[in-house]
């Protein structure tokens, strides 16, 4: 199966068109996200994907923003449904940390709803100290204070 998906991050290599669709129209963190807040995401950021390697067809995507040399969030890690169940997702994710570890980062964070157990595979801990985390939203995207209340412990970070 891993010799089925070949991981990539190489920016030229990703289908923007896809990788938009997916997150604007299936990514819950991500929905209506427009082209060119997608585009201007991309490019501050590492990007990368998994593609069959025998179609060439783009199976997944993420990216990290990093300084490259203390943190790094991994963001708009995405699947495609009809992927799933394949190694993807572990495949992606192995890529990414054999992508960072050589800068030595400090940190790596994460924030996910329903995808604990992959990322724990790869070291990815529950916050112990969710308090000392703090958030600022941006105009327009700030959640009603009724629906940051109940998450304060879990963390209501997303992108």
């Amino acid at each position: 199966m891993p010799n089925e998906l070949v991981f990539s991050s190489d920016s030229s290599t990703m289908d923007v068109d896809l990788v938009h669709r997916w997150l604007s129209e299936q990514a819950y963190w991500a929905l209506g996200r427009t082209r060119e807040t997608h585009e201007r995401a991309m490019a501050g950021s590492r990007n990368y994907g998994v593609f069959d390697a025998e179609t060439r067809e783009q199976l997944a995507y993420a990216r990290a923003i990093t300084d490259g040399a203390t943190f790094a969030w991994i963001a708009d890690v995405f699947v495609d449904p009809s992927a799933r169940g394949r190694g993807v997702g572990i495949r992606i994710m192995q890529g990414i940390v054999d992508d960072l570890e050589p800068l030595g980062l400090k940190r790596t964070a994460l924030f996910t709803e329903d995808a604990h157990t992959l990322y724990e595979k790869f070291g990815f801990q529950r916050l112990t100290d969710p308090e000392g985390w703090m958030l600022r939203w941006g105009t327009g995207f700030a959640p009603a204070a009724s629906e940051v209340a109940p998450q304060v412990a879990g963390s209501p970070l997303r992108d």
